[in-house]
Parts: structure tokens; sequence; C-alpha cells
């Protein structure tokens, strides 16, 4: 895998972490939330939305896997990701 597979995106001036990954690109949603929402606690942001999904019949959750991804301190951690 190369630099090029796991290039940044940038939204709005926010970094999103992407991966390829089975011919496809991958994006931590965690960091979309974070671009969408400004939210200062993004993986919190993304448990609500799940709780309430559960309350409104909506699958949010249906199409995410867990990919390793790099993180803002060099190390890489399983992040839910989607396509």
């Amino acid at each position: 895998m190369t630099d090029q597979d796991k290039a940044l995106v940038v939204f709005q001036n926010k970094k999103i972490r992407r991966i390829w990954h089975n011919n496809e690109w991958f994006f931590s949603i965690i960091d979309i939330v974070q671009a969408l929402t400004d939210s200062s606690n993004p993986r919190n942001y993304w448990i609500m939305l799940k709780k309430r999904e559960l309350e409104h019949v909506i699958e949010l959750s249906t199409f995410c896997v867990q990919l390793k991804l790099t993180s803002a301190d060099g190390k890489t951690y399983e992040t839910i990701s989607r396509v």
C-alpha cells in the first residue's frame, strides 16, 4: 500500500482520512462528522446519532467497516469507515 492509497482529503479546511481497500475508497466517518458539524467530540456525536437511529429505524452503520487509519499521533487505529 502506498502513501497515495492513504492520502488525506481536505473538505472545508478539515482533513478527512481515507484508505483504498478492495478497489474502493473508504473515508473516516468520525472525520466527516467533525467536518460537517464542527463538533468538539465527533466520536460522541456519531454515538448519539447511532442511538437515535434505533428510535427512528434508520440504519446509519449498516455499510460501515472498521479499517486501520493513521491518527494525528502517527499510530494506526481501527476507525469506522464508509465508502
